[in-house]
């Protein structure tokens, strides 16, 4: 098989890799909730790419990104769902049905038209889906009441930062920083004890009410806790890259080297930081 600008060969392709008994085991064994995180990584990568104004980099995160759409429509079409087809269909009809203005007859000749009307038309296609989910028996509560205003669909710290911002606004709220900081070293105390009896259900449910809490003690002393992450991973990558050269100037090696070897330069590290502040 070779390469080509056909997206058919890519069908091809997934269509190999999923066949049974020929095709690649690994891809084989995968469902849409095994392949979930593989497909936010990759939104992930082409954001990065683009922040890195590499576009040539952007080309192939873009082609790892169109692979995962490729490939949860495979499975689809294996359960007798969708296929691409049914995909490619409903992004072409959704896109002429919300731009009238470009594809049929419209009073949107502005910006600020253009953008209300968007928004009518797709009120109304959610609540479109939303009979079409309940003809087929689905119920989301998380759609409803006031939270469901809050959309799922974002990284799990934006979506907590919001859905605590929308709960405050009536109320539903500490008062200040001080309690929450009590709320933390409880979390703490219920994870050491999930931890301890060994229960992973538990560990996760616990670690997530962790997060969950420090995000609200960043929102009540008004620090983003995505961006707090974002600077403590850059700080971790500083400090651990100091800890490889330093290794490599003593022609020693990373792997060889001991953990208490590498924790003496990651304190010189940060030692290094504050007497450049």
């Amino acid at each position: 098989m070779t390469p080509s600008k056909d997206i058919d060969r890519l069908l091809e392709i997934m269509a190999a890799l999923r066949t049974p008994v020929t095709g690649c085991p690994w891809d084989l064994e995968q469902d849409f909730d095994s392949i979930k995180p593989y497909t936010l990584e990759e939104a992930y990568e082409v954001a990065d790419a683009i922040e890195r104004k590499d576009l040539d980099d952007l080309r192939d995160e873009l082609g790892d990104l169109l692979l995962q759409v490729v490939f949860h429509a495979r499975m689809a079409e294996e359960l007798g769902e969708f296929s691409f087809g049914d995909v490619v269909e409903a992004i072409t009809s959704k896109m002429i049905r919300r731009h009238p203005h470009v594809f049929a007859v419209s009073e949107a000749d502005n910006p600020q038209k253009v953008k209300k009307q968007w928004d009518e038309i797709k009120a109304e296609e959610k609540r479109e889906k939303a009979a079409r989910r309940a003809r087929r028996g689905i119920v989301e509560d998380f759609k409803a009441g006031l939270l469901g205003q809050v959309d799922r669909a974002q990284p799990a710290l934006t979506e907590a930062l919001k859905l605590q911002k929308q709960a405050a606004k009536v109320g539903f709220d500490w008062s200040d920083a001080e309690p929450i900081l009590d709320k933390i070293e409880e979390e703490i105390g219920e994870l050491r004890e999930a931890i301890k009896a060994g229960r992973r259900d538990r560990i996760a449910d616990e670690l997530g009410d962790l997060i969950f809490a420090v995000v609200n003690i960043g929102r009540h002393v008004d620090t983003d806790p995505e961006m707090a992450l974002r600077g403590t991973n850059t700080k971790f990558r500083r400090r651990f890259r100091h800890i490889e050269t330093s290794l490599e100037q003593a022609a020693e090696s990373l792997e060889d080297a001991s953990l208490e070897r590498m924790e003496e330069l990651w304190v010189e590290a940060k030692r290094q930081e504050k007497a450049g502040d």
